[in-house]
């Protein structure tokens, strides 16, 4: 696809759209918006404008601009997704919602909230708990992520096992189309089956479809209990094989991490942590909530049980806060971990079947001891997702690592795929994985997704050359 340059006059119109402060194109400035948490190096890309609009009335100007003068437009949140889906590629215009996160309406009768999609996730949390509820699709990186960003990539996190990832709480959605339309979708509503589910179509793709300015999120009930245990086992597969068996006893963990060893030593010796993983080979991290804790601690301590019966060297109890945060920040930390020891690596989060965990891990094993690069392996072991992270070796050049980290995470997804699994479970396509989801879908299936993409965004303007190409 070929696209025009954004001209002094394009800038001028975008500042008389959004006023001169929300747009800017001097590249000081500009190159904080150029890449997300991949590779900056590998994958960064400069915009020509990037503009930072307030209402959606205002973007809908500018992606109807867009479309007149055949100028890519990339959607942008707090930069903080790791498949590079908010890298313009292209060039072309940054649209940064940064400056839309007002909170709209606070329902408590319906137990729902209204927010502009540049709020912090977090925030909405934090607004909301002295009324006992809480929002509990929230990822990982609550404390720096938007929740347009989570939208786009439909985010799951620690809490996916029992609470569901981001779309089981997106009720309601504002949407600008790629051809600068603003539309309503979804509402305050539990049950809706009026035409096609177009908001879920939204959620998860990645800012391809539409800009989503405002979102109406459902609320739970905020948990009062809580219980940790933090269970030790000599193999990754002993800890592996112990999650179908707790998870067809009943109750429901809030999370089920699983950490290998090295995962686990390299993220203590980053945070000066000791957890006693000398003697494992691998841990889950198992949190248990409610509202009762007596009851709590009862589903903890039989989950504790069903470990040891299964293989469990230890389990130990964190049942206080100062506790449960040293051993949540040491699984949170992993990644920042692995930065410090190879600034380069391949975070990938992998999805299979839960009951077909247990085999990929020495498959992780085979491609670690092939290729001579450390592959640690962490993540959501309760919903089959697993973050298996290439880290380069210091000892080979860029050009040896570009081409075996091609070969093994081309064998990675092949593995992947013949388990029943996905190339991805949270973190996306992006541009980063865009040729291997080519490679590992149904043509049949691609092909319907580019029909979809045609039908909404005629021009390809809105977020074009990620997940795939159009001819």
């Amino acid at each position: 696809m070929k696209y025009n340059l954004v001209t002094l006059e394009i800038v001028e119109e975008l500042k008389r759209i959004c006023g001169p402060k929300n747009v800017f194109s001097d590249e000081e400035k500009m190159e904080a918006y150029s890449h997300d948490e991949t590779n900056a190096a590998e994958y960064g890309h400069m915009p020509e404008v990037v503009v930072t609009p307030t209402t959606a009335e205002e973007i809908s100007q500018i992606v109807k601009l867009a479309n007149r003068e055949l100028i890519p437009i990339t959607p942008r949140g707090a930069g903080s997704g790791l498949s590079g889906g908010a890298i313009p590629i292209f060039g072309g215009i940054l649209l940064s919602v940064e400056k839309m996160n007002k909170v709209l309406d606070i329902d408590y009768g319906n137990m729902m909230i209204t927010t502009e999609t540049g709020i912090v996730t977090n925030e909405i949390n934090n607004i909301i708990k002295e009324k006992g509820l809480f929002y509990a699709g929230y990822p990982m990186s609550l404390e720096t992520c938007y929740l347009g960003g989570n939208i786009a990539e439909n985010a799951g996190g620690g809490k996916a096992v029992k609470y569901g990832v981001t779309g089981k709480y997106i009720m309601g959605m504002e949407l600008v189309t790629p051809t600068g339309d603003i539309v309503h979708l979804g509402g305050k509503l539990s049950k809706d089956v009026t035409g096609y589910d177009l908001k879920q179509l939204i959620v998860g793709s990645e800012g391809t479809l539409g800009i989503v300015t405002n979102a109406t999120i459902r609320l739970t009930g905020l948990p009062t209990a809580k219980s940790t245990l933090l269970v030790l086992y000599k193999t990754p597969k002993d800890a592996i094989d112990t999650v179908p068996v707790i998870m067809a006893k009943g109750t429901i963990p809030v999370s089920m991490e699983f950490m290998d060893k090295l995962s686990v030593q390299t993220a203590c010796e980053y945070l000066n942590e000791s957890l006693p993983y000398q003697q494992a080979g691998a841990m889950l991290l198992i949190e248990v909530d409610g509202t009762n804790q007596e009851q709590v601690e009862l589903d903890a301590e039989a989950i504790g049980d069903l470990c040891m019966e299964n293989g469990a060297i230890e389990v130990y109890v964190a049942d206080n806060y100062t506790t449960q945060e040293r051993i949540w920040s040491v699984r949170r930390n992993i990644a920042e971990a692995f930065k410090v020891v190879s600034p380069i690596q391949s975070l990938e989060d992998i999805v299979v079947p839960i009951s077909a965990i247990p085999d990929i891990i020495p498959e992780l094993d085979r491609l670690s001891e092939m290729y001579d690069i450390k592959i640690p392996c962490y993540g959501h072991a309760g919903d089959g997702n697993l973050h298996a992270t290439l880290v380069k070796n210091p000892n080979h050049t860029m050009e040896h690592w570009h081409e075996i980290e091609a070969k093994a995470l081309r064998e990675l997804y092949q593995i992947t795929k013949k388990l029943g699994g996905k190339i991805s479970g949270e973190h996306g396509i992006g541009v980063k994985r865009k040729k291997y989801m080519l490679e590992n879908m149904d043509p049949v299936e691609l092909s319907l997704m580019k029909g979809i993409k045609k039908a909404w965004d005629p021009n390809y303007i809105m977020n074009p050359g990620k997940m795939f190409d159009l001819e």
